[in-house]
């Protein structure tokens, strides 16, 4: 398997699971959105970077990854990374939270509305600016 035949699959996944994040925010199901564009972004982001060549690591935030080798990518592409690493360590922030949450941290109760709008907003732009990255080899 190639970089990137991987880094297809890996877009492939993440466009799956962006299309769920709307039915789980209908549902009111905000913190399972936080959890699941956490993922989403997480994968459109190692596509990225296995697409230019760089093995992700097996941790969950990438972003300072993808600015490191901003040189990789074209200019068009490299202007959305910042906002990609932002994102990328804010979701990474939320992950155990959204889904496990604490003693005095119950998820069903503190992830909004907005939460979740938010949530799916950078997911959307993480699997569009990876999909400007990312082309299917025929």
């Amino acid at each position: 398997m190639t970089n990137h035949s991987l880094a297809w699959s890996y877009l492939q996944k993440a466009s799956a699971r962006l299309a769920l994040l709307s039915i789980l925010q209908k549902r009111r199901a905000y913190s399972d959105v936080v959890r699941e564009a956490q993922e989403v972004v997480e994968l459109a982001l190692k596509g990225m970077l296995r697409m230019v060549g760089v093995e992700p690591p097996k941790w969950h935030d990438v972003g300072s990854l993808l600015l490191k080798h901003a040189d990789r990518y074209e200019k068009k592409v490299a202007v959305c990374l910042p906002q990609l690493a932002v994102t990328s360590e804010w979701l990474r922030g939320e992950r155990e939270l959204s889904f496990y949450g604490d003693v005095d941290f119950i998820p069903t109760e503190e992830y909004t509305s907005d939460h979740g709008r938010r949530a799916i907003a950078e997911a959307r732009f993480a699997v569009r600016t990876a999909r400007r990255v990312i082309r299917k080899i025929p």
